[in-house]
């Protein structure tokens, strides 16, 4: 029976989750498993993988085939490495104590390497965040000078309305005291006039 280590799909449409795996060769892509290595979530910036190395590199010692993208992840987190080292202890060229130094090392170094990264991203999108904000309020801008004549005009003809009706309004108050003569009279106002 032939191993190998590949992805197993789950996740939705869109938004693939994967786990990596142990399989026979002849199963299905998303069948039957030996053992779960891990899981790979490519739908972040950058990809979480959680990965077993001590499991990985046991079924990579007994002879178990990982697929081009698993090799990839393997060697991502140092699996295919820590393998490597494990066959020179094996062989003799190395002692435990100076593989495990040279992975502690490489793993210290890998880690560094992803916070830049991470930083790095932060940074971009932090600096495309500002860029965005400027073009948007060099875009405001150009609107409001834009609609400054038209605001200007409708001002004008607010105030050429409004001195309009104040010139009304004298001629109103005048026409006001002529309405209240030709207004009816109450009917004691009237028995008062009668009176006189």
């Amino acid at each position: 029976m032939s191993v190998k280590i590949r992805l197993q799909r789950h996740g939705k449409k869109g938004k693939p989750f994967y786990w990596i795996v142990a399989a026979d060769a002849r199963a299905k892509r998303d069948g039957k498993y030996l053992e779960k290595l891990g899981t790979y979530n490519p739908n972040v910036n950058p990809a979480i993988i959680d990965l077993n190395i001590d499991k990985a590199v046991e079924w990579l010692q007994n002879g178990a085939q990982p697929t081009d993208t698993a090799k990839n992840i393997l060697s991502y987190k140092g699996a295919m490495l820590k393998n490597h080292l494990v066959g020179g202890i094996r062989k003799g060229a190395l002692t435990q104590e100076q593989a495990d130094a040279k992975f502690a090392a490489w793993i210290e170094e890998k880690a560094a390497k992803i916070s830049d990264k991470e930083a790095g991203l932060s940074k971009a999108q932090s600096e495309a965040k500002a860029k965005a904000l400027a073009a948007e309020k060099a875009v405001n801008e150009a609107r409001i000078e834009a609609a400054k004549p038209v605001v200007e005009e409708v001002v004008e003809e607010v105030a050429e309305t409004e001195a309009e009706t104040t010139e009304e309004t004298p001629e109103a108050t005048e026409a006001a005291p002529e309405a209240t003569e030709a207004a009816p009279e109450t009917p004691e106002a009237a028995e008062e006039k009668a009176a006189e």
